[in-house]
């Protein structure tokens, strides 16, 4: 008999290599390679190659009739509003996050909640004793909910113990990483054992219509650390943002099967753990003072939420022969590179000589392409020193060529500007709607809005 070739997983990517090496050929880390036991396959699999002894399954047509699955509400609004109307019975949700941003505090809130309604709910903790669980849900005043509790890291005997009751209507593991499953070798954390551990724990759900909650570890980078198949194998990965620096948490669904993506669910850390906040908007938004230069307020867009949010732009002049800075926070460095030259060959304005600075207010990450008119008019305000007015939102994404072209949503976007007393809004040339009572300022090229800002 052939004797077992020896193979390598990565950590890191999971990749498979047939010999050790210090670093991963496919994603470049070092000392991420340990050894795995290979995948026994029995002589009557090779010769017949596994093509028959099936079982038979039924097919169904695609006109079948539709069941929406039933939710469990977790008490949480902006929670609820992430996940699409709550957790789906049967369902598997992942959620990742940076150490100490509240992942824990969170889920422990959502069972507290969940619990003090009549739901079955339990949570498992393997990075702390219960005790230290049973501390945090007394600071937060929910030390009264009847939530099963247990520490434990052991997949096997987590679903025998939640096997031999009534399946709980949650099931909260904090988190994948510690989990272990005796299944196969390796240590809790590797590549083999979250995605055997995770499969587990999936089935359980499947079968017994539990919803199971999944906490993951992340990446330097910020993504979830593990086998990226874990996050093919969930149902819902949300991800739990924000710096812990500032006060507010961005909570983003970015793959849901059960409801919509890029819906985000927003939160500030306050003593009593995690608040609410119905409108980010106001949290977003600084005191902004008359005639202060550099600065515009953009109506970012946040799957069906619109959310404004306060741009800032600085401009230094410097000595000829210094070599100018570009500094950008919660932004893309590429965008603001493409927008300084459109703005240079299209207008005939010179950032050449000068640093820039650019900064998204309250930490917010701003992805939306509908932010270039909005930066544009913040480092055109900067350069000249003429202010925007503080009454004006802008929006309007920019083309190479100099057009400014309309982006989706503008009367939505344009209706929460009127809720927070805006009047006015400078945006594409093609955005007509006025329903939301704002006097509107269209634009077809960047160079006509330039001489708008510069009052020629």
């Amino acid at each position: 008999m052939a004797k077992p070739q020896k193979r390598y997983v990565c950590q890191s990517c999971g990749s498979v290599s047939h010999r050790w090496q210090g670093q991963c050929a496919d994603c470049g880390e070092w000392n991420t390679l340990v050894e795995e036991a290979p995948a026994t396959v029995t002589p009557f699999q090779a010769k017949h190659n596994l093509q028959g002894g099936g079982r038979a399954f039924q097919l169904v047509s695609l006109d079948a009739e539709i069941t929406l699955p039933d939710r469990l509400a977790t008490g949480i609004a902006e929670l609820d509003r992430a996940l699409g109307g709550g957790f789906v019975e049967g369902s598997a949700t992942l959620i990742g996050g940076d150490p100490g941003i509240g992942k824990s505090t969170l889920l422990l809130q959502a069972a507290a909640k969940m619990a003090l309604a009549g739901l079955p709910v339990a949570y498992v903790s393997g990075e702390e004793a219960a005790d230290q669980v049973r501390l945090r849900a007394r600071r937060l005043g929910l030390g009264h909910a009847p939530v099963m509790l247990a520490a434990a890291s052991s997949t096997r005997d987590i679903l025998t113990t939640l096997g031999q009751a009534t399946p709980p209507a949650l099931l909260v593991i904090d988190s994948i990483q510690t989990m272990h499953s005796d299944l196969i070798e390796g240590a809790p954390g590797t590549v083999s054992q979250v995605r055997a551990s995770a499969q587990e724990l999936i089935r359980f759900a499947k079968e017994r219509g539990t919803a199971v909650v999944l906490v993951g570890h992340v990446t330097k980078d910020g993504s979830i650390a593990g086998p990226r198949v874990l996050e093919h194998m969930v149902d819902t990965v949300l991800s739990f943002e924000g710096e812990r620096s500032h006060q507010y948490r961005i909570l983003r669904a970015i793959k849901n099967r059960f409801g919509g993506t890029d819906e985000i669910g927003v939160f500030a850390m306050v003593a009593e753990g995690l608040a609410e906040v119905s409108n980010p908007s106001a949290l977003f938004l600084t005191q902004r003072e008359e005639g202060m230069t550099g600065t515009t307020v953009f109506p970012a867009l946040e799957g069906t939420r619109p959310v404004l949010v306060e741009i800032q732009a600085l401009v230094v002049r410097l000595a000829s022969g210094a070599t100018p800075r570009r500094a950008v926070v919660g932004w893309d460095s590429g965008r603001l590179a493409m927008v300084l030259a459109v703005l240079e060959a299209r207008c005939g304005l010179s950032f050449s000589s000068s640093e820039v600075y650019l900064n998204i207010a309250g930490g917010y990450r701003v992805q939306d392409p509908a932010a270039d008119l909005a930066v544009a008019a913040a480092l055109i305000s900067a350069l000249s020193e003429r202010p925007v007015p503080a009454d004006a939102v802008v929006f309007g994404e920019l083309a190479l060529s100099g057009e400014i072209r309309p982006v989706a949503h503008g009367p939505l976007r344009l209706k929460e500007a009127g809720k927070l007393g805006f009047e006015r809004a400078l945006l594409p040339a093609a955005v007509t709607d006025d329903k939301s009572g704002l006097k509107l300022s269209g634009f077809g090229t960047l160079a006509s809005f330039v001489e708008h800002m510069l009052g020629r």
